[in-house]
Parts: C-alpha cells; sequence; structure tokens
C-alpha cells in the first residue's frame, strides 16, 4: 500500500523594518497545538504554494504579499502524518500584521528563535532564515594577500565567511588566523574554520567540514555556534543533515579551472538534489556574481565561492544580511 502524499503547506518567513520575525503559535486544539511557528497554511486543490501563500497569509495576519523568493522545502513525516513545507521569503508586503484569527504573535530577532518551541517540522527554518545568500571562502598565502581580499569582501558586504589556509606558510597560519578573526568580529562577519586547520575557539563562530572529514563523524562536533559541510552528492548530504550540520555547500556546479576533470553537477541535478535534503544548501563551483539567482531558483540558500565575490562584478540584489 502506498503511503499518502503529504500534506503540503505554504510558509512564510516575514520581516518587520527591524529585521524581527513574525512568529505564530497554534490553536491548543489542533496538530502540535500550543507550540510557534512561522505563519502559513495548507495548499488548496488545484493550488499553487506561492497563491497558497499569498492567500494563507492574507486570511492568517492580514498582509497583501507583494513578492516572495523561495527558500526551503523541508520534508517530514511525525508519527500521525508527513508534510512537505514550501518555505518562502516574503520580500515585499503592505499591511500591519495583525491576528486576524486571533491567535497568539510575536516578533523574534533571528537569534531569538532558538528560545520558541516548535513543531519538529520547523526547526531547519531557523538557520535557513539567520543566513545571508552568499557563502566566501577566503584563502591566501600571506597577511598582505589576506588583507586585501577582506577589504574586497567587506565592500560586497560578505557576512558569512570560511577562512582555510591551503597555499599559506606553517609559520604563517596562525598569525593568518588572528588577522582574519579581528577583521571578522570588528566587521559583525560570521567565521568559520576550515576542519583541516587548528582554530582556537574563540576566534571562530563555527567550523566547515571538508567531505572527507565529514564522513569520519558521526555525531555534530561541540562547542560551535555554526556547523557547514562540503558535500558532493546525495550521500554526503544525507550524512551531514544526518548528523545535525547547520547547512551544506554542493559542489561542484558548474566545470571550475582548479579541477577540470571533476564532473559538474549541473542546474539540473542540483535542484532535484537539494529537493530531497532539509537543511539549506550553497551551490559552489564555476559561478559567478550573475549566478546568485540561478542558485536561489534551484532551491538553494544562495551560493558560495572563492573568486566570485572578489570581482568587481555587481549582484543583482541586494545583500541578505539576515542574522
Amino acid at each position: 500500500m502506498l503511503d499518502p502524499a503529504p500534506l503540503h503547506v505554504a510558509v512564510g518567513v516575514i520581516r518587520n523594518p527591524d529585521g524581527r520575525i513574525l512568529l505564530t503559535q497554534r490553536a491548543k486544539n489542533v496538530h502540535q497545538g500550543g507550540l510557534w511557528e512561522f505563519p502559513g497554511g495548507k495548499l488548496e486543490p488545484n493550488e499553487s504554494p506561492e497563491q497558497a501563500l499569498y492567500r494563507e497569509l492574507h486570511e492568517e495576519v492580514g498582509i497583501e504579499v507583494h513578492h516572495a523568493r523561495p527558500l526551503l522545502k523541508i520534508k517530514h513525516r511525525y508519527p500521525e502524518l508527513a508534510v512537505l513545507l514550501d518555505v518562502w521569503q516574503v520580500v515585499g508586503y503592505s499591511g500591519t500584521p495583525y491576528a486576524r484569527e486571533d491567535q497568539a504573535m510575536a516578533w523574534a530577532k533571528p537569534d531569538e528563535l532558538s528560545d520558541y518551541r516548535f513543531p519538529a517540522a520547523n526547526y531547519p527554518i531557523i538557520a535557513a532564515v539567520r543566513l545571508p545568500d552568499r557563502y566566501a571562502i577566503l584563502e591566501g598565502v600571506n597577511c598582505s594577500s589576506i588583507s586585501d581580499k577582506l577589504e574586497l569582501l567587506k565592500k560586497q558586504g560578505i557576512s558569512l565567511l570560511q577562512f582555510r589556509c591551503k597555499s599559506a606558510r606553517t609559520s604563517e597560519i596562525s598569525q593568518l588566523h588572528h588577522q582574519v578573526a579581528a577583521f571578522c568580529k570588528s566587521n559583525a562577519i560570521t567565521l568559520l574554520g576550515n576542519s583541516d586547520h587548528n582554530f582556537e575557539a574563540h576566534d571562530i563562530d563555527g567550523i566547515h567540514l571538508t567531505a572527507r572529514r565529514l564522513v569520519t563523524l558521526n555525531h555534530r562536533p561541540r562547542g560551535f555556534d555554526w556547523v557547514a559541510a562540503s558535500c558532493h552528492n546525495i550521500g554526503e548530504l544525507e550524512h551531514a543533515q544526518r548528523i545535525g550540520v547547520d547547512f551544506a555547500v554542493l559542489a561542484p556546479v558548474m566545470p571550475t579551472p582548479t579541477h577540470p576533470d571533476a564532473p559538474a553537477l549541473g542546474w539540473s541535478a542540483v535542484s532535484s538534489l537539494v529537493a530531497e535534503i532539509n537543511i539549506p544548501v550553497f551551490a559552489m563551483g564555476g559561478l559567478k556574481a550573475t549566478d546568485l539567482q540561478r542558485a536561489i531558483a534551484a532551491g538553494c540558500q544562495g551560493m558560495a565561492g572563492i573568486s566570485a565575490f572578489l570581482t568587481a562584478d555587481k549582484f543583482t540584489q541586494k545583500p541578505d544580511r539576515s542574522y
């Protein structure tokens, strides 16, 4: 006997001008009653997720949505039913949200979301709404080159950065770590250290696991606010999700000069792989600044890159500094 189709729900992430995110509380007498959630509701017959989002947010919190973009799809099975959450970032709306159904409401800062109790299916949304749409990977051979790159990334509005030292001399690595950490701290940039290097815990906000390191772990590394992982296939993505990483980087999307023999996934495969995973995923490999919107359209959180953010290319949308 085939499993019934999951309950398809459109979910909206709504921000006020201060960057706080709207939460609503489920009625006591419904499934997962009393817990907080991001507002939305189930699709009606012959209704698209976007149509359902616009309708549900008008009915539930009284706003008119003008524009929204896909953020994340989440598949989750409760003992009593399966759900598919189609999560959208509400980019433009009019009206002031209010409780049209007399439900409790709250505006929470992104870093306060972990203080609320959500249905299990909602938890991956917390990482997604705290992440920007661009993730820069910084490499350098000396302090001078690192300093120049950091200034360029700052000008591009980068707020999430991984630092790795593949080409630096061993004697300089510690000094480079401290230099990057100090710059990130003074410029409100979240810094992740690559798992191939030994970082002092107070210098970084998280760790980025190489694919090689990822597959050796059976639980999330402890002591980090953020844990990310490099992935190249569905097996690595599923393992990253299973151990509880916050987000993944999927590569290579396109052929790259540094790894010309590595088979590129292509956008169709990226979209299919991301649809199977509940965690945010950044696309990477052979991408330019102009590929950001394509990555989002494929279901990704955004794009990651090494050289893409160091060019003079202008991004087509304002950087998302949402956390």
